[in-house]
Order: C-alpha cells, then structure tokens, then sequence
C-alpha cells in the first residue's frame, strides 16, 4: 500500500493545492489517517491575517480539520515567504536562505515517524522544474526524496485545463520518466475560464500516456479510487 504521494505541479498556480485537499478530505472521510504537507509555501500571510485561511497552508489545515494554530502551520509549512515568488527569490528578499539537504531531510523525518496506517501528502511547489534554491529546482527535491536507498514517493501529477495543459502536462509527464519517477495519477484541476472542459483534457492525456487520469472541478472532492 502506498504510504506517501508526492503532488507536483505541470505549471504553477494551477490547483496543486485543490488537489492535495481533495486527497486528504477522500482519505479522512474513508475514515484513514492522513498527513497532509506543503513544506515549501511562498505568498503566505501571516498566521493572523484574515487573508491566511486561504492560504496554501490554510486550506491544508482546513482539510485536515486542523485548527489554524501557529504549531499547526509550523507542522505543516516550515517555510513560508510572503512574495508570491519561487522560494529561492522570496527567501533572498527577506535575507533567508533554504538548503536542499534540510528540505529532504525534514520530509524523510515526516515520513519516518507517520504511523503505519496513515498516508503523507507532501505537496510541491510551482511546476516539477520551478527553482527552489539557488541551485536546486522541484525536480531534484523529487528525485533526493525517491533515493534507490529511501522510500518510494511515487507522483500525483497536477495540470490544468487552460490551452497548453495537454503539452505541459505530456511534457511534465516524459521527464518523470525520464528520471524513472513513478507516477501513481495525474489529476486535470479546471482552469476557470478556460475554453476546453477538463474532462476533454483528462481524456487527452490518458490516450496518449495510458496513465490513471483523474479529473476535478474547482474545489471539489476527488472521485475514484484512491492513487497509488
């Protein structure tokens, strides 16, 4: 049984985080536990901010039932920046810096003390290949937390619906492959506004990859079968 899953992104600002609430409400509401995670987090208000449960990390909490507590936000996003930047730029601008290696090493401890019935969410941030630090980007936090020696954090790939996401979505998809990621789902979040419906999206992208695709409005819950 898949203990973890990875949510990455296509692209940015394209409902990574719709998605990994979705998972997390599905999962409590078939009564099992869950974790879910968004370690890296940039354009967050402060805790207080009434604009904070909106937030990535407010609207994890909130799907977790988890009250917006500074321990709980702590818990969940050990690194938050208010620009609505890649993390490298939004830690430069407050004179903060983040290393790779306690970025993995913060997930490996999440993982390693979950309890043996409950699922880890960690939700990445921007697109597989958005820069995180100076020198590193999504794609080789993924790759450091699926080490040959560590647990496998197979993949819920997030895309739109917006003109583009079939390639960026078959894109993203080859270089997981390339890398030999496992991908457990890809999951189509509607692009509000966009002139094709997800539904036509999903289907695109399962014909051409043979992957399990699901498909989610704005906000709602996941339908189907768990991922993994």
């Amino acid at each position: 049984m898949t203990r973890a899953l990875f949510v990455a992104g296509a692209g940015t600002e394209i409902g990574k985080t719709y998605v990994t609430a979705a998972l997390a409400r599905h999962r409590r509401a078939g009564g099992r536990a869950v974790r879910a995670l968004k370690p890296l987090a940039s354009g967050v208000p402060p805790v207080g901010d009434p604009a904070f449960p909106e937030s990535d990390t407010g609207r994890l909490l909130a799907a977790q039932d988890l009250p917006l507590t500074p321990e709980a936000v702590e818990a969940c996003s050990p690194w938050r920046y208010a620009a609505a930047l890649a993390p490298d730029l939004a830690a430069a601008r407050e004179g903060r810096s983040l290393a790779l290696d306690d970025l993995v090493a913060w997930c490996r401890a999440r993982l390693a003390e979950a309890s043996a019935d409950e699922i880890v969410l960690i939700e990445g941030v921007g697109g597989l290949m958005s820069p995180i630090t100076p020198t590193a980007t999504g794609l080789d936090w993924l790759k450091r937390l699926n080490d040959p020696r560590a647990e496998t954090l197979p993949v819920v790939l997030v895309t739109g619906s917006y003109l583009g996401a079939i390639s960026h979505a078959l894109t993203a998809i080859e270089t997981l492959r390339a890398h030999a990621l496992p991908l457990a789902a890809v999951a189509v979040s509607e692009s509000l506004g966009a002139p094709t419906p997800p539904e036509i999206v999903a289907e695109a992208i399962r014909s051409r990859t043979g992957a399990a695709v699901a498909c989610l409005r704005r906000g709602a819950d996941w339908s189907g079968a768990f991922p993994g």
